[in-house]
């Protein structure tokens, strides 16, 4: 019986399928870290029953990403049965289909050392041939096909991300801002650290020396001192050269450290400065303010 459609569609699903050995892995975490519901290797008589579950999620599922592989693929007829029941939940539904050479696909498993599934009674060359034919009417489905004899891991990611990602790069990273105190070490999870204790200590105020950088006294006492904008400026203008490119190479999270001595005035002002002005730019960085509650230092 079809399932019966509605307007509350899911925005997308997509069908993952292609040579062994081509990138299908990487292909699914892809999609997953774009934020579909991923599901590898689902038998296709379980594909629609997973898409109406999906479909009922309240909106919880939204993209949908199946791989579908010579294992579970019931000739060209169930996997056309499987494209047509699928559309009936998605109005964009996409068949992704990965092949490389088979000198590539063969290269491949001898530096893996796994088994090809079309070669546990032939040889390697016997069963990547065995595989090309037995998925040639899944390639001529296809809407999308790549080539991925050329490409590494970071390539493949970046051509998925491009044509599937409704992210754009600057929304495409997890971002996170931490201002911590030197004192107290540095964070050890940081990709990029910035020194800031240059700038005018609150510290040394003595109406200040008990608040930090969230309060608004510290806020108007470090606003009059030009370098305190000078940094951010430098700050920002690095981050926004520098995140789009790392996104574009597949780096999904990034993490700055911004630290003062005590990690209590300067850094926190800092980092709630970053933090609006990247939100102005288009990303939504999460803040952490390490050491603010350590006490005077």
């Amino acid at each position: 019986m079809k399932e019966k459609r509605s307007r509350d569609l899911l925005e997308s699903i997509v069908i993952i399928t292609g040579m062994s050995g081509s990138g299908k892995h990487t292909a699914y975490k892809s999609f997953e870290d774009m934020g579909f519901f991923c599901v590898d290797n689902l038998p296709t008589a379980l594909a629609p029953r997973l898409a109406q579950l999906a479909h009922a999620s309240a909106g919880k599922i939204t993209r949908l990403a199946l791989v579908v592989d010579s294992r579970s693929v019931d000739g060209a007829d169930g996997f056309e049965e499987l494209c047509r029941r699928m559309k009936d939940f998605s109005d964009t539904c996409t068949v992704l289909f990965l092949e490389a050479s088979d000198e590539v696909i063969a290269r491949r498993y001898s530096e893996t050392r796994r088994i090809h599934p079309m070669a546990r009674s032939s040889s390697l060359i016997e069963g990547i041939v065995k595989e090309r034919n037995e998925l040639s009417h899944l390639r001529e489905m296809a809407n999308v096909v790549i080539d991925t004899s050329r490409l590494g891991v970071h390539e493949l990611r970046r051509d998925i991300q491009e044509r599937f990602g409704s992210e754009s790069p600057v929304s495409g990273i997890n971002l996170s801002l931490i201002s911590f105190g030197f004192k107290h070490g540095i964070p050890l999870n940081a990709d990029l650290l910035f020194d800031v204790r240059f700038l005018p200590n609150p510290f040394f105020v003595d109406e200040l020396k008990l608040k930090t950088g969230e309060d608004s006294e510290v806020v108007e006492y470090m606003v009059n001192f030009p370098e305190t904008f000078e940094i951010i400026g430098k700050i920002l203008d690095l981050l926004l050269y520098l995140l789009p490119r790392f996104a574009r190479e597949g780096k999904s999270y990034c993490t700055v450290g911004i630290g003062c001595t005590g990690g209590r005035h300067r850094s926190v002002m800092v980092v709630n400065q970053l933090q609006r002005r990247l939100r102005e730019e288009g990303y939504d960085p999460a803040v952490a303010h390490r050491d603010s509650g350590l006490g005077a230092v």
